[in-house]
């Protein structure tokens, strides 16, 4: 009894043969979200109104402005001169006869081609209503002491419905 106990034990204590794990499954592919999309190079002006006359399915882009934020002489005189960041001020109005949910992102390139600020926002929350105009800042942050010395830069939207 005690050599059937002692063979059931060693063929139970015995690691079965190894298969080579099986390959890991590649990942499905992630679904594309129908976007539109709208991306394009063009002459950077500091301080100035850039006009646009781009449409992204109905969301007319009408001006683009780079400037800093800062309180104007004879408004609230403790807060003169006080700068309140820099921004790329885009104003669209959507002509199309549904809601828009839009988002952008702008980058500034020196003559060289070098980056010197990037920035992004859109719809926080809600939409941009058949008809409505709104203003959107997007906001430079830490990286945005040259921008003044820019060139061109690259706007690109993307837009949910």
């Amino acid at each position: 009894m005690q050599i059937l106990a002692l063979a059931a034990l060693v063929c139970l204590t015995q690691a079965p043969a190894t298969q080579p794990p099986a390959a890991t499954p590649a990942p499905a592919p992630v679904a594309e979200v129908s976007l539109s999309y709208y991306a394009e190079t063009l002459p950077f002006a500091w301080d100035r109104m850039i006009p646009l006359t781009v449409n992204v399915d109905g969301l007319k882009v009408t001006s683009i402005f780079f400037n800093r934020r800062e309180v104007k002489p004879g408004f609230f005189n403790i807060l003169q001169g006080a700068e309140f960041g820099t921004r790329a001020q885009v104003e669209v109005t959507n002509t199309a006869k549904y809601p828009k949910v839009p988002g952008f992102a702008v980058a500034v390139l020196d003559k060289d081609g070098k980056l010197l600020g990037v920035a992004s926002g859109g719809t926080k929350v809600g939409t941009i209503k058949p008809g409505e105009t709104e203003t959107f800042d997007l906001n430079f942050t830490q990286v945005k002491e040259r921008l003044a010395k820019g060139d061109r830069f690259l706007l690109a939207i993307e837009l949910r419905n």
